[in-house]
């Protein structure tokens, strides 16, 4: 039978798990607008109170925050959030329904990172990446059969052409673009499945084209297979766009 004797003492945690908390909540009330930008952050003294860590903590968060261009420091007037954190954060909101100058724009910026990623994956695609991109074909094609609407083998697919880049910061900034703004795309790709049952024949043949551009490693004409998918799925969101009921 065990006594408390026989119990290991509770340790602290880690300096690094404290300052990374302390860090992320102050980046947290940046990103919010809590702390605004040129605004002063509390003391180091204040900081320590206020979350009951040490100096060293503290001082350890800060000099991440200013390593990733969130806070400024001032000599002998303390750190304040950067004047240009607005200017450098990167920030995509998803299109509003009927805001169609906003729609447009973000329809080029998918249609270049779409080309560019098609091109480069031409160049640089493995036989492990060109098998992800057959599975997710495969995979439509068998939602298509079963009157589904295959959206994840959709994401997949392109999501096998982005990695296929072996660029990280392509994939990361797709990442970001599935979670923001290329759903609402999609969105027009599911209403066609619904209502146009004839045209996903149409987006899997250019899903297709795509793909043996990619896998004979051909860039142009991979790079022109997915301007050209993009366009038709840009014409499929204009008329899911011009569908949609009027609010009441």
């Amino acid at each position: 039978m065990s006594t408390n004797q026989d119990q290991d003492p509770p340790r602290n945690p880690p300096k690094s798990s404290l300052s990374a908390a302390l860090g992320d909540a102050l980046a947290e009330q940046i990103r919010q607008g809590v702390l605004a930008p040129g605004d002063r952050l509390p003391t180091e003294k204040q900081l320590t109170e206020t979350y009951s860590v040490s100096r060293a903590v503290v001082r350890e968060a800060l000099a991440r925050l200013k390593s990733e261009g969130l806070i400024t420091s001032q000599q002998g007037s303390g750190v304040f959030v950067d004047p240009n954190f607005q200017r450098n954060a990167f920030r995509i909101a998803a299109p509003t329904p009927g805001d169609t100058e906003d729609l447009e724009h973000i329809l080029e910026l998918m249609l270049s990172i779409e080309v560019t990623a098609a091109r480069y994956a031409a160049q640089r695609r493995t036989e492990p990446d060109l098998k992800k991109m057959r599975q997710a074909l495969v995979g439509m094609e068998y939602a298509l059969i079963n009157d589904k609407l295959g959206d994840e083998e959709d994401y997949q697919f392109h999501q096998a052409i982005v990695q296929a880049t072996h660029n990280p910061h392509l994939v990361s900034l797709n990442d970001y673009l599935e979670a923001n703004v290329r759903r609402v795309i999609r969105s027009a790709r599911n209403n066609t499945a619904r209502r146009y049952a004839e045209r996903m024949a149409a987006v899997q043949s250019e899903h297709q084209a795509i793909f043996v551009a990619i896998e004979a490693s051909d860039p142009d004409a991979a790079g022109r297979a997915a301007e050209q998918h993009l366009r038709n799925a840009a014409d499929r969101l204009r008329l899911f766009q011009a569908e949609r009921p009027a609010p009441v």
